[in-house]
């Protein structure tokens, strides 16, 4: 018997490539060959990922007002939907399954016309507007928290709590158990701004550690994610202050890093919640304000009211402010390790596994009208 193909889509960011390559390492353990769909943008992300094959498809997102801009983008969606139909007819797949973001459309809507099983995952605790989208389209919708707002109603797929899928390097990375601060002990502090980077984190924490206290600026040592145009400006902040610290745009050892931090000061995408939580640490998060759906905000909300992390919008994370809060924890270092295990609370590790199991149950019930 043939292995079951599955075709996972995603793209844009790390945020939506991440969860895919757990469930592809999944898909893979379970002997089902794996071909990812991603655009342009994604490919930074993609190198390593787990596929037999990795397929370019062109998207865009609609965005603004500008009616030539929106033009462009539906041509560009319209585009992307010929070529997956295309690759669709090729490969045959068993399955597709899309994790979010307007790279996603074009392959999810090309497979539901087509006939082939679909699903998608949402990560966020608000379903983006891609995946409102297609849900009306999809056999089955996978989510990352147990109530998530913006789902349509009357969909006709199943509705069911996964998890969100976590890489093996953060399930690595969770076995190591959380070192709590000691009473003049170094606090590690990891300062990230999600797949891309965060201006706001450059422009707030340097000023913050220099606010410290000169006994307390001696206890830290820093890791810090800054764009490439704000790293000299962060680094030689640091110098200057003569703390111990590593910055760099990207850290491809993240995981590792977070099991190491005391502390994990960051925006609040989906994934970093997910991990911050297998991984039990930890956060002071700033939710990217602005956004249409406030997805972020939600996602912090649920670790935030476990009491494992402290939720600053972007108006109240000031320099001040920040460095109140690191002071605090200095002072309580036992609050800390409270947070580290409310976060932990709220793991699900075998998130990847159970949304391998949902899609080949997808795949046997279109084979044979029977789930597993």
């Amino acid at each position: 018997m043939k292995a079951p193909l599955v075709l996972l889509t995603a793209g844009g960011t790390g945020g939506h490539l991440f969860p895919a390559e757990a469930l592809a390492n999944a898909l893979r353990a379970s002997d089902c060959r794996v071909v990812l769909a991603t655009d342009k943008r994604a490919n930074a992300y993609a190198g390593s990922f787990p596929a037999d094959e990795i397929i370019e498809i062109p998207s865009a997102t609609p965005s603004g007002r500008s009616v030539p801009k929106m033009a462009k983008a539906a041509l560009l969606l319209a585009q992307g939907t010929l070529r997956a139909m295309a690759v669709i007819r090729q490969l045959k797949p068993d399955a597709v399954v899309g994790f979010g973001g307007y790279p996603t459309v074009p392959p999810v809507i090309a497979a539901s016309l087509l006939k082939v099983p679909t699903a998608i995952h949402e990560a966020n605790g608000v379903m983006g507007r891609a995946n409102r989208l297609l849900a009306r389209r999809s056999s089955l919708i996978a989510t990352g928290f147990a109530s998530i707002k913006g789902i349509p109603t009357s969909v006709p797929g199943q509705v069911i709590q996964t998890g969100n899928p976590i890489r093996p390097a953060v399930l690595e990375a969770a076995k190591q158990t959380y070192a709590p601060l000691e009473p003049d002990g170094t606090m590690r502090l990891l300062v990230v701004g999600g797949s891309q980077g965060a201006r706001v984190m450059s422009d707030v924490v340097p000023p913050a550690i220099e606010l410290l206290a000169q006994d307390l600026r001696d206890r830290l040592v820093i890791t810090q994610q800054a764009r490439g145009e704000d790293l000299e400006r962060v680094r030689s902040h640091y110098r200057r202050l003569d703390v111990k610290f590593e910055a760099e745009p990207f850290f491809t050892d993240l995981p590792r890093r977070l099991g190491e931090a005391h502390l994990v000061i960051s925006r609040s995408g989906a994934s970093t919640v997910a991990e911050l939580a297998v991984i039990g640490r930890p956060s002071i998060l700033v939710p990217l304000p602005g956004s249409l759906d406030q997805d972020q905000a939600a996602n912090a909300k649920t670790l935030g009211d476990l009491g494992a992390a402290i939720v600053l919008p972007q108006s109240q994370f000031t320099p001040e402010r920040l460095a109140a809060e690191i002071s605090s924890y200095f002072q309580q270092p036992d609050r800390l390790t409270k947070a580290a295990a409310a976060a932990h609370s709220a793991s699900i590790t075998d998130a990847a596994e159970r949304l391998a199991q949902a899609i080949l149950n997808l795949i046997r019930i279109n084979e044979n009208g029977t789930p597993s």
